[in-house]
């Protein structure tokens, strides 16, 4: 199938695009990466009698620190987070989490906010940004405004941007934890079935983030005092957080393989702490 017939427009700067979204409101689509946007088009599940397409603003294409944040850009790839020189020492859990999401040929065109605004529940980028409590900057005709990622995603694919509102970047935490990640899906690259990240201040300190098992990341802190306090408080959480059957799994499935994946990975992000 094609994608039903729309207006294409291109603008070069920020303020273009806000005049453009400002216009057209609800009508309108933002087109970074279009890894999601387009085949959803193309099956018609979304309709986009304009398509505002913010690739050549140049100003959008950046990476930089700010505020003890790394803040990227609307425009900027997967691939090009990724490649990163300072990745691996500022954003351990980005640098663990981006190979997982989907292909090298589909990251060198996914933008990293493009990930965010699709708002998918089992998707990395949005449980790293949950996980590390960091931020969504969005900019209107009306102004500008930042969210907290647990502001910005409300649901499944939907997110507290208005229609007139641009995603201009998204901001993640420079912190000083131990990570470690791990994800089941039915093939490498896939959307996971369940992923889980944790992030160690300390070897007591905690805190784990869940994807694929509500319609938003989970995250939760909790202190270990032991194998058994591990296990309990993942335990509780599977039981919390309940899952959901889908094509892809089931509700039980998912409460599983927390159970049996979470200690895995909290246990690995306690390990690269010094005793």
């Amino acid at each position: 199938m094609k994608p039903r017939p729309f207006d294409y427009m291109c603008p070069e700067t920020v303020d273009e695009a806000l005049a453009l979204l400002a216009e057209h409101g609800e009508d309108a689509r933002i087109l970074a990466g279009g890894q999601t946007l387009i085949a959803m088009l193309n099956l018609r599940v979304v309709e986009a009698p304009v398509l505002i397409d913010i690739t050549r603003i140049r100003e959008l294409d950046a990476i930089r620190e700010l505020d003890g944040t790394v803040e990227v850009g609307a425009t900027v790839t997967q691939n090009r987070l990724l490649q990163l020189p300072s990745l691996a020492e500022k954003l351990p859990l980005l640098h663990a989490v981006l190979p997982f999401v989907g292909h090298f040929q589909t990251r060198n065109k996914g933008t990293v906010c493009g990930s965010i605004a699709h708002a998918d529940p089992a998707s990395e980028i949005p449980l790293a940004l949950a996980l590390l409590g960091g931020q969504v900057t969005l900019r209107s005709q009306k102004g500008a405004r930042i969210l907290s990622a647990s502001e910005f995603q409300q649901g499944m694919l939907l997110t507290a941007r208005a229609p007139d509102e641009l995603i201009t970047a998204v901001r993640f935490p420079i912190v000083n934890v131990r990570v470690a990640f791990r994800e089941v899906a039915r093939r490498h690259g896939d959307f996971a079935i369940v992923a889980i990240a944790a992030a160690a201040e300390n070897r007591e300190n905690i805190r784990i983030g869940i994807a694929g098992m509500a319609d938003r990341p989970a995250v939760r802190s909790f202190q270990v005092d032991g194998a058994a306090s591990l296990q309990h408080a993942i335990e509780r959480l599977a039981w919390e957080l309940e899952g959901y059957d889908d094509i892809h799994a089931s509700a039980r499935m998912r409460r599983d393989l927390l159970r049996r994946l979470g200690p895995i990975v909290v246990e690995e992000a306690r390990q690269q702490c010094a005793a």
